[in-house]
């Protein structure tokens, strides 16, 4: 079990470190990413692979309410 709560804490490490490779907000850390542009990417359907992937789980997380996972990783 312990191995699993450190994947899922790197997971969430890997998640807040990573940039939006472009576009308008190129370069911002995706839970940084406006709600509104999420929203729109929800809407049009989330990619295929690791950049659509993380995304949808900073898209579920903030919809939940659960941003407040991140500030410590901030």
């Amino acid at each position: 079990m312990s191995g699993d709560l450190d994947s899922s804490h790197k997971e969430l490490v890997d998640l807040a470190q990573a940039r939006m490779p472009f576009g308008k907000y190129q370069g911002r850390r995706l839970i940084d990413l406006p709600e509104n542009y999420l929203v729109w990417f929800a809407n049009q359907g989330f990619s295929e692979g690791q950049l659509g992937r993380r995304l949808q789980a900073v898209y579920e997380i903030k919809l939940n309410g659960l941003e407040s996972l991140f500030d410590p990783l901030r």
